[in-house]
């Protein structure tokens, strides 16, 4: 039998792997950001981003990796030699899908849009186009400062990083 990592390209290796991924998720309240493959120290590595509508817990991540490898291993898709990583994405990374949104609304948000210019507020609002802002405008001399309620098609923004607030 030819394993399968050789049969196939990375990009129907990564759907694979992605389908495996999604059937083996804990609930319905988890959902898969990112599956990604890439070399590390001559291994192939195998990173999956795994979020939460509540949170993601270590214990789901590891139910997840542990299901995510025996099936793996059964169906011989990988080379010899993996390394698999289970985890959640990072304050730092990017939102890339409205369900991370929306677990963020009422989160102060910094996004880069493709026209270069970066904007910051409160995320009040997702829809299926885009996000509603409540942003702070530039506060004039004198007066006190406002906000004013904006609406960022998605296809204008370039990245989106939720702001950690210390208050």
């Amino acid at each position: 039998m030819v394993p399968f990592f050789i049969m196939y390209t990375m990009t129907e290796l990564k759907q694979a792997i992605e389908e495996i991924v999604e059937k083996h998720l804990p609930d319905e309240n988890h959902f898969v950001v990112e599956v990604k493959l890439s070399e590390k120290s001559g291994k192939t590595l195998l990173n999956i981003l795994l979020d939460a509508d509540e949170g993601v817990t270590i214990q789901a991540c590891a139910k997840l990796s542990r299901a995510v490898s025996e099936e793996l291993e059964a169906k011989d898709m990988m080379p010899e030699a993996y390394i698999l990583e289970v985890s959640s994405p990072g304050l730092d990374f990017p939102l890339s899908s409205r369900r991370q949104f929306q677990k963020n609304i009422n989160r102060e948000l910094k996004i880069s849009l493709t026209s270069g210019e970066e904007i910051q507020g409160k995320l009040l609002e997702v829809s299926e186009a885009g996000v509603k802002l409540l942003v702070k405008q530039k506060k004039e001399k004198g007066k006190k400062a406002t906000e004013e309620e904006i609406f960022l098609p998605f296809e204008e923004m370039k990245k989106s990083i939720v702001q950690v607030s210390f208050k």
